[in-house]
């Protein structure tokens, strides 16, 4: 999200990531991060929002923005459980991702859009 102030409302946070400023902290689901102070003034600090949330916050000083986001900045998995996945092979049989369960596995996807 591109800001233009380094405080942040929370209902436009809410808005604009999916985040929630609860009494038990940051919440976006049922995921629910501790939030130190929370909000002062009613308004909370996006250095704080950027390191609780695991988010970038990147500057662009020439124009007085900032980007903050995504969400953990690529480095969190939702889960570490493999999808069900069935892709047919070369030969076109069948072929489950399963049958790899406990081996390392590198998915090259491609998509002409």
């Amino acid at each position: 999200m591109i800001i233009e102030r380094l405080k942040l409302d929370p209902a436009e946070l809410a808005a604009r990531t999916g985040w929630e400023l609860k009494p038990e902290g940051a919440c976006k689901g049922d995921r629910c991060v501790p939030f130190p102070g929370g909000a002062s003034q009613g308004l909370v600090d996006a250095h704080v929002v950027a390191e609780r949330l695991g988010m970038a916050l990147v500057a662009d000083e020439r124009h007085g923005l900032w980007a903050l986001g995504p969400d953990a900045g690529g480095r969190a998995l939702a889960s570490a459980q493999m999808p069900e996945l069935e892709l047919p092979d070369r030969h076109g049989r069948p072929f489950s991702l399963r049958s790899l369960s406990g081996t390392r596995v590198v998915m090259v996807a491609w998509a002409s859009w």
